[in-house]
């Protein structure tokens, strides 16, 4: 009875409904891992190793010691007295750094990352063959830390760029590194695409993580895929003692090439440039911006003088599309921009109040010129709005003095409920409002009138154009 007791209390009272699962489909013997996993790496090492080269860079840096590099020896009364004296400039001495790099052509171009050459006078390039060559800097790009070299050959064996796109490239490829780690010249590892689209420090990062062996001397080497061509540009590590823990990040190649092309056509980098601000469309924007049924995009949140004003771009539109290639967010778009080049005339996809149109921009140069906002007059009168958990002001010279303003117009927020959504989502006091719903505001009234109208229109948020210390967001607030 014990035992069927106890049976019987470990048993559940209510079953519940089976649930459905779906198998996931299963490899077939030809597909399995063990059989797509190559037997060896050799003979694409043997194939690509003669377009792969060791980089030694030097540069005259100061001896140490300052002026008396003898300092702690037997010498160091000798070289007081009969070494340089005070004032006199200190001796120097000539430093060396190593990197990595491949041959993108038979007359002599070669890749690196612009840290491996960075400040360097003199630049020699080791082939697999043996043979050294010296080499001249053709351009850098330190946004996305690549440099292109030449040397004077001819008929060298090189090798080319590969697709790196999310369906050529997948995580859970094999790769191939190739390089010069700690001195240790065309050393190869092996490993697989760990993640993809990282993003270290700049704009235009499209890094691919891989777990191959990069250690340093690595940088400016190739990440090959299975076909011998170069899908990325080793560039960085994550380690916490200098050494690969198997978290190594290489440029994009689909990055790098269009940089590469313009190095060595113009010997400088020529970004387009929208000349306007743009922030992340969020899941909360999307009961705001009437047409958008969920957060993708691109939302311009202001719009200086610049190709985008000239074109009828405004601030509040969101772009979908970017010459036909569909936008996902930001970030996406401003890398879009930047690879379309200077002076290229290219057609935005917008949405606006719920409708959509195409927008012809004619790009300009993100090197020569960044947008400034124009200065505007200050209204004089004083008054407030509240709602929305804000209390929002008029700005008379006292308030923009009060909160250091400048020629900020709109409205400023003076008062803000701590326990509203407003607080929330980071609004704070001192916060300029500058558009409700997309239309610019300069009275309380203004605000009060949009508000009422949005909510009659039976929306659930309206949008804000939040301006602080001259940045402008947009922030998407219940009417609630």
């Amino acid at each position: 009875m014990l035992g069927s007791a106890l049976t019987m209390a470990l048993l559940p009272q209510v079953l519940p409904a089976q649930e459905v699962v779906t198998p996931v489909q299963a490899l077939t013997p030809e597909q399995s891992p063990v059989e797509m996993r190559p037997l060896s790496f050799a003979d694409l090492a043997e194939q690509v190793s003669p377009a792969v080269v060791n980089i030694t860079t030097s540069m005259l840096v100061a001896a140490p010691g300052g002026n008396n590099p003898a300092e702690g020896t037997p010498f160091e009364d000798f070289f007081r007295q009969f070494g340089p004296r005070s004032g006199e400039q200190a001796p120097t001495q000539r430093a060396n750094a190593l990197g990595s790099g491949f041959v993108i052509s038979a007359d002599g171009y070669i890749v690196t990352n612009n840290h491996v050459i960075a400040d360097a006078d003199q630049i020699q390039i080791e082939f697999f063959s043996g043979d050294s060559l010296p080499a001249t800097v053709v351009g850098t790009d330190p946004n996305t830390d690549i440099a292109l070299l030449k040397v004077e050959a001819s008929d060298l064996p090189y090798v080319e760029f590969g697709d790196s796109s999310e369906t050529a490239a997948r995580v859970g490829d094999w790769v191939m590194a190739m390089g010069n780690p700690l001195g240790q010249g065309f050393s190869v590892s092996a490993g697989i695409i760990s993640a993809r689209n990282r993003a270290l420090s700049g704009t235009y990062d499209d890094y691919i993580q891989t777990d191959a062996a990069i250690n340093r001397g690595n940088s400016g080497g190739p990440l090959f895929n299975m076909e011998g061509q170069v899908i990325g540009v080793n560039t960085a590590i994550l380690s916490p003692n200098g050494g690969s823990i198997g978290i190594g990040f290489a440029m994009s190649s689909e990055v790098v090439s269009g940089v590469v092309g313009q190095l060595r056509e113009f010997g400088e980098t020529r970004r387009g440039w929208l000349g306007a601000r743009v922030q992340a469309v969020t899941q909360d924007m999307v009961g705001a911006l009437p047409g958008l049924e969920n957060a993708r995009g691109a939302l311009i949140s202001d719009v200086p003088e610049g190709p985008a004003r000239e074109a009828g771009l405004q601030a509040g539109d969101v772009v979908l599309t970017f010459d036909g290639a569909t936008v996902t967010d930001s970030r996406g778009f401003v890398q879009m921009i930047g690879a379309a080049g200077a002076d290229q005339t290219v057609t935005l996809g917008v949405l606006r109040d719920g409708e959509t149109f195409d927008l012809a921009v004619t790009l300009g140069r993100r090197e020569e010129a960044e947008g400034q906002l124009t200065p505007q007059g200050l209204p004089t009168e004083q008054s407030q709005y509240e709602g929305l958990g804000l209390t929002l002001s008029q700005i008379t010279p006292q308030i923009a003095q009060q909160f250091n303003l400048g020629t900020d117009t709109g409205l400023v927020i003076t008062e803000i409920d701590p326990a509203s959504e407003a607080a929330a989502r980071g609004l704070a006091v001192g916060d300029v409002v500058s558009d409700v719903a997309n239309t610019p505001v300069a009275t309380p009234a203004q605000v009060e009138e949009i508000v009422t109208a949005a909510r009659e229109s039976g929306r659930t948020s309206v949008m804000l154009l939040v301006r602080r210390g001259g940045d402008p967001r947009f922030v998407a607030l219940p009417l609630e």
